[in-house]
Order: C-alpha cells, then structure tokens, then sequence
C-alpha cells in the first residue's frame, strides 16, 4: 500500500513537470525578453529532475525492504493476494497520468496561445518606460516657454471675449423664450482645459455648461447609478432626470389622470403637431410616453432657442454666428469678416441635486465610450468640482508651481503622436485623471517649478502602470479622501470607484493600439520636443547683441 501511495505521488510529479504553464512546448515562439525566466525554469526543472531521480530510488529501497518483512513474517497465502492491490494502484496511476496528459494536450492547443499573448502584451508594456531618455531640465523648460506658453498667451483674452458673448446670447435667450411655458436657463459656468489654464491644442476652445430648470410648477427629480442596487457596467456614470410637478409625488402626470379641456396643453406630454398658445416651439423635452428628460430632445430645444436669440442680437455685433459640429450639438463658432474664428461649446445641463455635479446632455465621448442605451440616459459630470480641486490645490503648492506644466507637455506629446501614428482611445482627460491623482498623493514641496522633468516622469509610470492593469479610477467617484473644503457630495464618494479604462478589458484591438501609440510617444519624445522647441539664444550671445546696439 506505501508503495503505491509513493507511485501516485510520482505520477503527479511527473504532471507537474510537464505542466503547460511551466515550460513551452518546444517549438514555440519565445520571446528574448524572457530569456532570464527561461533560465529560471530550466535550473527549477533539472531541480525537479533530480528530485524525481532521489525519490524512485527511495522508492526503490523501500520496496525492497517491504518484501523482505513480508517474506519474514506473513504466510504463503498472503503472498498470492498482494498482487491484486498493486494491480489496482498500477492501473490508477495510468490512468490519472492519461487523463492530465490529455488536459495537457487540450490547453495547449488552445487556451495557451490566448494566455501567452495576454502576458507578452503585459511584459512588453513593463518595460516601455525604461530606458527612454527624457530632455534634460532646460531643454523642458525651453520647449515649456517657447512651445506652450507661446501658443497659449492669450487664452484669457478669448475667454473673456467668449463669456461676454454668452451672458449676451443667454440674456436674450431668457427674453425670447415663454417663461410660464419653456425651461429657465441659468447663468454659463466655464469648465474644462481653458478654464483650468492647461489647454495646449488649437483652436483654444472654451467650454460652458448651462444650467436649466423647468418652469413653475414642475421640478426635476434625478437619480443616480449609485443610487440603484444594480446597475449594468455601461450605465455606471450615468443617471435619468424625471420631470414631475412640485406638489405631485413623482408618481405619474396629472394628465394621465384628469380630462384637459380643448384648450389645454400638458406641457411634458404634448401631441405630435401641437403647439403651444403663444406659437412657440413644440414641447417636445420628454421621451415619448414617459416623464423622463430627452437629452436629444433638449439639445434641439436649446439650439433653436439660441437661434432664435441670436437672431434678435445680431445687428449689435460684426460677426456672425454658426453651429460648428454636427456631432456635437452645442458647438458653436464665432466668425469674424477677417477671416478669423473663435470657437466654443454651450451645452445645457441639469443640476443634481444641490450639489455643483450635473447631468450634462452632450458629453464628447472617446472612441471607447459606447452611447447610452437611450437618451433619457444622462451622463454626470464633475467638471466643476475638478476646476475648484485644481484651482484649491495650487494655492497649497510653491509658487510657479510644474503640475499644469508637466499636464501641457504630456497633453502636447500625445496630441502630435496621435497626428502621426492615428487617434488614440487615451484622452486629454485620463491625462488629468493622472495629475490629479498625483497631486492627491505627492507633497506639495515636491512640485516646485524646478522639479518639471521628474514630476513628468512620474506621470509617465502612473500613466504605464494604469494601462498594464487596465485600470485608471475616477478621482472623485469612490474616492473618501476628496477634501471636505470642496464639499463633495457623500453619495459619489461611498459608491464603488469608476475604472475609466474598463472598456480596454473588452476592446482588445483598440487597447493594443493606445498601448502601441503610448510606446511610439515615449520613443519620439525627445524628438518630438527637439523639433517643436525654437531655441532660445545663449545669454552671452544676448549680451554681445545688446552691447552691439548700444
């Protein structure tokens, strides 16, 4: 019985030695970077080799030793039964031994090849990071103030040109609409890169988001993903707006429930063709046969309304003004007789709550980011409270502070690699997401101007880490940390954090792309800033020509 215990203990060694995960078949493809785990294996092989060697002949010694006892002590009769055990225990050694070696077989011919991809595609993304060589402190700070800074002057100047405008077009908008039968907007909050002073690329477009509310007596009543016991993965981010009357318990209109004269008109629910008594646009805000606010429906709403108060200011200004995206509902363009043009968005949005976090009803969206399943799907955005972050934090750090410089360059590498190699799913946002995770983390003192090149190193390694773990957190969503000087809504901070690089674990094609244009940066970046960066003439040479003036 010991000896065949001791058998099927050999077998599995034998399993485990020529497990698929431990060593390839031999005619496959290996890559040179793992040469020194190969070594590994093959010494941790010949170890079990050896081993495998030490316990046959132990076996070996203690067969010989059970025979000579059994011979000794037990009668002839007993000898002639022992055969049938050692036949069984023999006979279940083969075939636990065929049935692993036919697993074997099975895996290889198919599971193996997915498995080593996925891990050749890990230990590639690794080792991106080492060694590539960065510019030097002055050759960043060269193309920092030469390259960004000169391209950027005058970002105040177009925002206030941009918001004077909006306030004038919201104003006439307020005038033109019905205030007992349209939505009142609010006055435009300026989020985003323009407002956060770190855009690089042009044009330099502003980006404003109006407020809305319906009018008396209705009320908007909004709920969250977070809010729900189980929401589907693509719909996490999102929330739907149900637009009740004040005094009625969100339960359902009331003109589902009371008979309207001839001429009365539900203002949420209004008939195909019918319009308003004052002549007005149609209502047309709510998905049909539901209480819940269309975001498409909004969007068409909004752009007549704008075209319509642009018509009654128009003669005051010497431009003209046009929609400028067909994708992208609110994008709108200012075009001078000169031939210039300034460009910004004004998108609609719905307050949640009575936070400063909003239901926005156009949101660009990258190439990963599947559209809601419907419009009445909106999406939430924190654009306000990340402009309050940043704009808290930087009064905390040294002045000249290097975080937005070290978000410009990044910004700016990725936007000229994308020129040359095709887009990329990456977005200027997962590269704020970074920054402000790093802020977050690092101590102020660490981000003092003279420390740009090894604060834009560690932007590159969180932003490798991210993308071999396919993993990248929103800031604020699940994050407990949020300073209380934001007063950030508690809901969003319990819920479970968002991964805003979960789509690359279902979209392998365009994860094996982003990762492919994040190498290619990283090998042109020193080229990239060397050919962008006008260089500036040395100090002696500037002394000499302003002693020459003289």
């Amino acid at each position: 019985m010991p000896a065949g215990i001791f058998r099927v203990c050999l077998v599995v060694i034998t399993a485990i030695v020529n497990h698929p995960l431990l060593f390839p078949k031999e005619n496959a493809t290996v890559p040179e970077y793992a040469e020194d785990i190969i070594q590994k294996m093959k010494a941790h092989e010949e170890n079990l080799r050896l081993e495998q060697l030490r316990l046959e002949q132990e076996i070996a010694r203690q067969e010989a030793t059970l025979k000579t006892l059994e011979k000794a002590r037990e009668p002839e009769e007993q000898n002639n039964k022992e055969p049938l055990p050692w036949d069984l225990w023999s006979a279940m050694s083969m075939v636990i031994f065929l049935l692993i070696e036919l697993w074997r077989q099975d895996y290889q011919d198919g599971n193996w090849q997915e498995s080593a991809c996925e891990e050749d595609d890990m230990a590639v993304l690794g080792k991106a990071f080492k060694g590539v060589a960065l510019p030097d402190k002055a050759a960043l700070a060269n193309f920092y103030e030469r390259c960004i800074l000169g391209a950027t002057g005058d970002m105040a100047r177009k925002r206030e040109l941009v918001e004077g405008f909006a306030d004038d077009l919201l104003e006439a908008l307020r005038s033109v609409c019905n205030r007992d039968a349209d939505m009142e907007v609010e006055e435009s909050i300026g989020v985003g890169s323009m407002y956060e002073n770190w855009r690089v690329h042009k044009p330099l477009v502003c980006d404003l988001i109006v407020p809305f509310t319906p009018p008396e007596p209705y009320c908007f009543r909004s709920q969250t993903w977070c809010s729900r016991e189980s929401v589907p993965p693509d719909k996490q981010g999102y929330g739907t707006i149900k637009v009740c009357r004040a005094d009625e318990d969100a339960v359902g209109c009331i003109c589902g429930k009371t008979k309207l004269g001839e001429d009365m008109l539900c203002l949420l629910h209004s008939q195909t063709n019918q319009t308003t008594r004052s002549g007005e646009m149609e209502d047309l805000l709510c998905c049909k046969n539901t209480q819940y606010l269309d975001a498409d429906q909004v969007m068409k709403w909004f752009q007549i309304a704008i075209t319509k108060s642009w018509n009654k200011i128009s003669h005051k200004y010497e431009f003209d003004l046009t929609f400028n995206l067909l994708d992208s509902p609110g994008a709108l363009k200012i075009k001078f007789r000169s031939g210039k043009s300034i460009a910004f968005h004004l998108t609609p949005v719905v307050q949640c709550e009575d936070s400063d976090a909003y239901f926005i009803s156009h949101f660009p969206r990258s190439s990963l980011m599947a559209d809601p399943v419907s419009s009445t799907d909106w999406f939430v955005t924190f654009a306000v409270y990340e402009r309050r972050f940043i704009h808290s934090i930087s009064k905390k750090l040294p002045a000249s502070a290097c975080h937005l410089s070290c978000l410009q360059i990044l910004s700016f590498l990725h936007g000229k690699q994308c020129s040359l190699t095709g887009p990329s799913s990456l977005t200027n946002y997962h590269l704020k997401t970074v920054m402000l995770h790093l802020l977050q983390t690092r101590p102020y003192q660490d981000w003092a101007s003279e420390n740009l090149e090894v604060r834009l190193q560690d932007m590159l390694k969180f932003l490798e880490k991210s993308l071999q773990e396919k993993k990248l957190c929103h800031f604020f969503i699940g994050n407990r940390k949020v300073p209380e000087v934001l007063n950030f809504p508690v809901v969003f901070q319990k819920a479970e954090p968002l991964n805003l690089f979960r789509p690359f674990v279902l979209h392998r094609d365009a994860y094996r792309k982003t990762v492919d244009t994040f190498h290619e940066m990283l090998r042109n970046t020193s080229a990239l800033i060397n050919e962008y960066t006008v260089h500036i003439p040395s100090v002696g040479h500037t002394n000499m020509l302003h002693k020459e003036s003289l």
